[in-house]
């Protein structure tokens, strides 16, 4: 069996396409699932690609990675990033490679994206290359 990556999408996410695509782009996370699907099966990897608007899902399928021994995780945690002292608490809870990934890049954005729990608890961040972060994390996850 592959290794799998664990790809979590916090709240909003589900709006990709749709939600101010000047900043987002115009994929949908259906569209990034495709493409990491498919890049995942070359460097022989599986996806396991979730999204939820609730912060207690995000946190539990943290836990669940590392149970059923994922090789990382790709957290883009949207808006949860620059509150959420749960998901800070449980990727320092885990063993399994957190990889903070964001479409934008938050530092060029509003001063309340400047602080990031997430970043602060995950062993490096992709921001700022649109939908082509989430392919550079990836990358970066199989090389762990």
């Amino acid at each position: 069996m592959a290794d799998t990556i664990y790809v979590l999408n916090g709240p909003n996410l589900n709006l990709l396409g749709l939600r101010e695509p000047e900043i987002y782009g115009s994929d949908t996370l259906d569209d990034i699932a495709g493409r990491l699907e498919d890049r995942a099966k070359e460097l022989g990897l599986e996806i396991d690609l979730r999204q939820s608007n609730h912060e207690g899902h995000l946190v539990d399928w943290l836990h669940e990675a590392q149970a059923y021994k994922a090789k990382a995780v790709l957290l883009n945690a949207g808006a949860f990033t620059h509150t959420s002292l749960a998901l800070y608490d449980a990727i320092r809870a885990i063993r399994t490679p957190v990889l903070e990934v964001h479409l934008s890049n938050p530092l060029t954005r509003e001063e309340f994206r400047h602080h990031s729990y997430v970043g602060m608890a995950a062993k490096g961040t992709i921001a700022g290359f649109g939908a082509l972060s989430y392919m550079l994390a990836l990358e970066a996850a199989a090389h762990l």
